[in-house]
């Protein structure tokens, strides 16, 4: 499974590099994926976000330290990437619990955090329906927001933007732009290394828009689409974690360098029907 093997890989360029700043780009080139798939898959497959993992790695090592006399706070702080005892204690606590200082204590209890091993479990059990589909380029039509490089600083972000454009007239304004496929209201991250990441709430549209609108060309690409329905965010979001850790692994494909494309074909949040796109490319034999 090359796929598992990369993730493995990942983590151990993590290992090697836990005592500076990780290079997110570095690591996403050994998983041969963009710096926001991989961020996805990870936290998906390891059940956390990236940066929460190095966290707990880099507290749970630095407990080890602690345990020594020889090194003193401040120098174990500075080796783990922290400027001042402050930020670190406040870090350390988050983490294990306890103080810095408890934790040179003899007898304390503390908690350790081992470095993860990917590996596939099949399961099997439930039906993926979905179907492959080259598309070319499309033009969608509405609003966007800048994201940030650390995916899990953009849980805020995203919800506030769905509220908004629910509230004040967006919704029934870009519905009436849609005239093109595939046709519902798109929630699209374009986060390709090439360009600034911006998330966009848009439809596919050939018509003219005024200034309170953008646009942005979609790639070509070959399309991964998955339909689903049921409670919103919590639905979607469990497809997309099933689409990461059940059928990507074993499918024949890869992510490609592409956006992510949610499709609300009836955008009700009690019972929503979406199709969730992802660009993929046939994996080289």
């Amino acid at each position: 499974m090359e796929w598992i093997e990369r993730l493995n890989g990942a983590i151990n360029y993590i290992e090697n590099h836990i005592c500076e700043k990780i290079n997110l780009d570095e690591v996403a080139k050994i998983t041969c994926c963009g710096t926001y798939h991989f961020q996805r898959m990870f936290a998906y497959m390891a059940d956390i976000p990236l940066s929460e993992y190095v966290r707990r790695r880099r507290m749970s090592l630095a407990a080890v330290d602690l345990q020594s006399d020889e090194h003193k706070v401040i120098d174990i702080a500075l080796k783990y990437g922290y400027d001042s005892p402050t930020a670190f204690n406040r870090a350390f606590k988050s983490v294990l619990g306890i103080t810095p200082s408890q934790a040179r204590e003899e007898g304390t209890v503390l908690k350790a955090f081992p470095p993860i091993s990917f590996n596939i479990i099949i399961k099997g059990d439930s039906v993926m329906n979905y179907r492959i589909e080259k598309k070319e380029a499309f033009r969608i039509v509405g609003i966007s927001k800048p994201l940030e490089k650390e995916i899990e600083k953009n849980f805020e972000i995203v919800p506030q933007m769905w509220q908004k454009v629910a509230m004040d007239g967006t919704i029934q304004k870009l519905a009436a732009l849609m005239d093109d496929q595939p046709m519902g209201v798109l929630g699209i991250s374009v986060c390709n290394d090439l360009e600034d990441w911006r998330y966009f709430i848009a439809v596919a549209s050939k018509k003219v828009i005024d200034d309170t609108m953008e646009e942005y060309i979609v790639p070509s690409f070959t399309w991964a689409i998955f339909p689903g329905e049921g409670q919103c965010p919590q639905a979607i979001q469990e497809l997309e974690k099933r689409i990461v850790t059940e059928w990507l692994p074993t499918s024949g494909y890869e992510y490609d360098k592409g956006p992510d494309v949610e499709v609300y074909i009836n955008a009700d949040p009690a019972n929503a029907k979406y199709e969730v796109w992802i660009p993929v490319v046939k994996k080289e034999n």
